[in-house]
This record gives structure tokens, C-alpha cells and sequence, in this order.
């Protein structure tokens, strides 16, 4: 009996070790998927980088505003408030915290997130909002002024999108009142007079600054970043600067509970 004991003692100690060898094969196929996938997110940022670099090197002209027909096809149908676009019955928000003149920003606006306002935000799954960041330097400042005083006749989202597609050299010299003028009638806000009015407000000059230490506060460093909020999570939970469309759709997700 006693050696039947050992045997199947033996045998017991044979299939722990084999299944501990298991575990650690299977934690270390994890590891190399997890650092595979943040060397991928890696990747599409430093692809942006260089694609929105090289685009803007003929933007920044007041007199050859462009894109004004896709911008209004790709928003066409969602409701708009303020800077917030999508459904007020959303149940998660994505909140970009931005700088319109990053060219980061300009890679997330043209590539990342056009899937994330087709999939989620038409679909009255999520609502996506925009808060000034501005790092960049001072032309950032009345920028996004403009874009808050756009949102307040709707179509915040239009000048932002638009902005970014044309957008020149950073803190280049480009952001001048006939450059955002020009933005501001392409994206389709009817009162220019009280869109000049409104950006130059104390009010909206306040909500700039309001914002970018809101973002300070939040612990961020750079543009674009991102936060989400909803009844699946505490608060304004950051997320930091996802590398594709699909980690931005799952936040979203889990966010609605």
C-alpha cells in the first residue's frame, strides 16, 4: 500500500509541476502580447506624428481653407452642444483634452477618431467633448477661443476638425483673425459678428484657461489626452493618449457600465 502511496504521490507532484510550467508559459505569452500591443500603440502615434507633420506644411492659409464638405458629412445627423458632440442620452463621454494647434491632435482628429464618432457617438452610445489644453504656446489661446465661441452657435466640432485639417507650423504666426475667420464661415457659423464678439469675451477666455488647469490637475502632460466618464467608472477617469480607435471604443464601453 505504501508504495502505491508514493506513486501516486509522485504522480500528483508530476501534474502540479506540469501545470505550474503551464501557468508560467502562458504569463509569459502574455507578457510578450502586452509589450507587442504597447510597441503597436506606440507605433500608430509615432506614425501620426509623421503623417501630420508632414501634411500641415501647407496649411495655415486663410485664403485656401479646405474640407469643410467631409467634416460636414462625417458630423451630419449628430447633435452638437457647445463642444460636446452626440446624444445627451449617452450614457459614457470620451473628453479630449486638446491643443488645436498640435499636430498630435491633428493625427488623432484625421485617423483615430473618426471610427470612435461613427461607431459610438452616431450610434447615441457615447458622447465626445473637447477641452482646451492649450501648451503649445500663445496662438493657442484665442484658437481655442474660437472653437468654444463656434459651440456656443453649434458647430464647435465643425471649426475644430476643420481647424485641424488645415492647420500650419506651430505657434508658427498663422493663427491671425483672418485665419480663424475663415475657419469659422467654412465650418458654417451663421453670426460672425457675434462669434468675434463671443471669443474675445472674458467669459469664453476664462473657459480656456479653466480647462487647460483642469487638465494640469488631472495629471496630464501632453496633447492629445483623454479621459472618459459614465456609471461604470469613479469620476473622470484618465486614459492618457490610446494608440487606436478600439482602445478608445472599449474605455467607452466600460465606462457604461
Amino acid at each position: 500500500m505504501s508504495g502505491k502511496r508514493d506513486r501516486e504521490a509522485r504522480r500528483e507532484e508530476q501534474l502540479q509541476a506540469g501545470e505550474r510550467a503551464a501557468a508560467d508559459d502562458r504569463r509569459q505569452r502574455m507578457i510578450k502580447l502586452a509589450s507587442a500591443m504597447a510597441f503597436l500603440a506606440l507605433a500608430v502615434v509615432a506614425v501620426l506624428i509623421v503623417v501630420s507633420q508632414g501634411s500641415n506644411e501647407e496649411g495655415g492659409d486663410a485664403s485656401k481653407v479646405e474640407g469643410a464638405a467631409e467634416i460636414e458629412a462625417e458630423l451630419n445627423g449628430i447633435p452638437q452642444k457647445g463642444l460636446v458632440l452626440g446624444s445627451g442620452g449617452a450614457k459614457a463621454t470620451l473628453v479630449e483634452f486638446g491643443d488645436l494647434q498640435c499636430p498630435f491632435c491633428k493625427g488623432f482628429a484625421e485617423e483615430i477618431l473618426p471610427p470612435v464618432i461613427e461607431n459610438k457617438v452616431r450610434a447615441g452610445e457615447a458622447k465626445l467633448e473637447f477641452r482646451n489644453f492649450t501648451i503649445i504656446g500663445e496662438q493657442s489661446v484665442p484658437a481655442g477661443a474660437a472653437a468654444i465661441a463656434a459651440g456656443q452657435q453649434g458647430r464647435g466640432w465643425n471649426f475644430i476638425e476643420l481647424f485641424y485639417r488645415n492647420q500650419g507650423r506651430e505657434d508658427s504666426g498663422y493663427v491671425t483673425d483672418e485665419f480663424m475667420t475663415a475657419i469659422a464661415r467654412a465650418a458654417g457659423v451663421r453670426n460672425i459678428a457675434q462669434w468675434n464678439k463671443a471669443r474675445k469675451s472674458k467669459s469664453v477666455l476664462n473657459e480656456v484657461s479653466k480647462t487647460t488647469e483642469e487638465a494640469r490637475e488631472l495629471g496630464f502632460s501632453g496633447t492629445p489626452s483623454f479621459a472618459v466618464e459614465g456609471p461604470g467608472v469613479k469620476g473622470l477617469e484618465t486614459l492618457g493618449t490610446p494608440g487606436s480607435s478600439g482602445d478608445l471604443e472599449s474605455a467607452l464601453e466600460n465606462a457604461a457600465g
